[in-house]
Order: structure tokens, then sequence, then C-alpha cells
């Protein structure tokens, strides 16, 4: 889990770049655990605002995040990614996490998850 370069942007409405672990076995319970961070200013979780770029597991259970804000001068900037590793932390059998804060590619609206735009207003 070294690789560093820049993942394309995600599909409208899809919130992750492609190099995640969507095939684990432990993905979709990661995911729910990411769901319940919110972003403090805006009543939708982290994930379905599409901040979360990659979630990756290794075959140990070790996971790795990739996320954004939606702003680089959000005020909890130094505080969300821990949020996001205190969620997924304590789940049964997870080994460690590590949350990265990267800022390419620079989050846009278009990574909004129907969901999100549908408690936003925007559909």
């Amino acid at each position: 889990m070294t690789d560093d370069a820049p993942s394309p942007p995600a599909a409208m409405g899809d919130p992750l770049i492609p190099d995640s672990s969507t095939d684990h076995p432990r993905y979709d319970e990661v995911v729910e655990a990411i769901r319940s961070v919110y972003d403090p200013e805006i009543p939708v979780n982290i994930f379905d605002l599409g901040l979360i770029y990659s979630i990756r597991i290794d075959g140990e259970n070790a996971v790795d995040v990739d996320m954004t804000l939606t702003a680089p001068g959000c005020p909890v900037a130094g505080e969300m990614p821990g949020w996001v590793a205190d969620a997924v932390e304590p789940l049964p059998g997870i080994k460690q996490v590590d949350v990265r804060l990267v800022w390419e590619p620079p989050w846009d609206m278009s990574r909004l998850s129907d969901e999100a735009r549908l408690e936003l207003g925007f559909m």
C-alpha cells in the first residue's frame, strides 16, 4: 500500500477512485463504519460526500484510506482523518488503519453520491 500516484477522478455520483478494495470481504463493513463520520458543517456522511477517495484493505486486514476535504481551509482538517480511523479501528479483525489526507484530485460536487444529492436538495 505504497502507491502514492494520484488516481483518476470518480464518475459522477461514485465517491471512490478505482484502486479501492471493493471485492475484499471486509469492504462493506469498513464503508459502513466510515459512513458514521459526518462533516460537521454539512449534514451528510463523508463517504456520500465523496471525501473518501480510496479504501484499500490488505490480506492482513490493514486498512489504508485516502480522503480529502471539501476545502483546504476546513476547520476540522487536522481532526477528520482521526475520526475516520477511530470509526474503522474497532471493527473486529482490523489490524491497523492509516488515513491519508490528499488534495489531488481536488474535491468537487460531482463526487456527491445520489444519496448526498437527495439529502442536500440537489435532486
